[in-house]
């Protein structure tokens, strides 16, 4: 019969056809974020931007109220000690498992030695120079490091993003190293960026033992660690070697507070990203913060900012550009990253 033709098969064209929806890919060609690429992104957003801010407002404070550097430390060590709740609640030693709580130990008192010398540079030389070197030295510490004691290897688009970031601190703090003045001042200074490439070697040597934890709840439990060793540290030092002061103005105990909580949110996603990525790109990305310290150098404490600052800053993001370019990639759901 006609009507059964397909050509006159009316209900054909009458009845709605369904929406068409795309094909869903299957699950092993789904790609998602690389443990390289998160370990690098959370590096460069969580660690280095909120660190940018922590040098320059630790010279605001010493301006303000000459702030001494270890109660400055003191402070930011507090910040960390309410991470025991977090601990308490579930159910997890506060000082880590025995067998590991040397290591974990070593791991705060390398830091806590990193930022002390770091906050005791910046006084004395500009937050901008410090953190160039400070940043410089634990690059090139890390990948040594990487190299002779965890025989990783990089690929050469990492080692030139590695040579073009150390340039680029060259760049920055070469000038002023050519240019110290004699006597008591150029001393100071000298020792300030003696300071500052001790606080970068201590820097890449906790991120080395850090990588060597692999237990439950690691992360708070350096966290923890961190603020309790260093105010056993810090607060008999204070009393020996300088001159404890109480600020009582509002800017003092603001930056205070700022540092306090930049510092702890740096050091949490700077320990995460150091489980996902090699420790040298990880400090290479972190120069993200030298960026930073120069701008708020110049705009908000009024400092010269030499063009060869500006030049070296601008190496140093085409070398960040080049790492995280050459490490983003994706892996598909269900397959095991290498």
């Amino acid at each position: 019969m006609a009507g059964s033709h397909p050509y006159f098969n009316l209900s054909d064209f009458t009845q709605p056809s369904p929406p068409s929806t795309p094909p869903s890919l299957p699950s092993h060609q789904r790609c998602r974020p690389s443990n390289a690429t998160k370990g690098l992104l959370m590096a460069l957003l969580g660690g280095g931007l909120p660190a940018g801010f922590v040098g320059p407002f630790s010279r605001m404070a010493y301006q303000a109220s000459h702030l001494p550097s270890l109660e400055l430390l003191i402070c930011r060590c507090l910040f960390h000690l309410p991470i025991a709740l977090l601990l308490k609640l579930r159910g997890d030693p506060l000082l880590g498992p025995p067998d590991v709580r040397g290591r974990a130990c070593l791991h705060a008192l390398l830091n806590v030695l990193s930022i002390g010398c770091a906050y005791s540079a910046v006084q004395v030389v500009p937050p901008g120079n410090a953190a160039t070197v400070r940043k410089g030295s634990s690059t090139v510490c890390s990948a040594l490091l990487a190299l002779c004691l965890e025989s990783q290897g990089l690929s050469g688009y990492d080692w030139c993003g590695l040579l073009g970031s150390t340039l680029g601190l060259i760049i920055i703090v070469g000038p002023g190293l050519g240019t110290l003045q004699e006597g008591t001042t150029g001393l100071y200074t000298a020792l300030g960026y003696v300071l500052a490439f001790l606080s970068g070697l201590a820097l890449s040597l906790g991120l080395l033992v850090y990588r060597s934890l692999n237990f439950p709840s690691c992360l708070p439990t350096v966290a923890f660690l961190f603020g309790l060793v260093g105010l056993a540290v810090s607060v008999p030092a204070l009393f020996v070697l300088q001159t404890p002061i109480l600020p009582n103005d509002l800017l003092s105990w603001t930056c205070v507070g700022a540092v306090g909580i930049l510092a702890l949110v740096s050091f949490v996603c700077v320990s995460y990203a150091v489980t996902k990525a090699h420790p040298a790109l990880v400090c290479a990305v972190l120069h993200s913060e030298v960026v930073v310290a120069l701008m708020l150098q110049y705009y908000v404490l009024y400092e010269n900012v030499a063009p060869s600052d500006i030049m070296g800053a601008g190496v140093v993001l085409g070398s960040i550009a080049i790492i995280t370019a050459q490490n983003l990639s994706c892996e598909r759901e269900g397959q095991v990253e290498e």
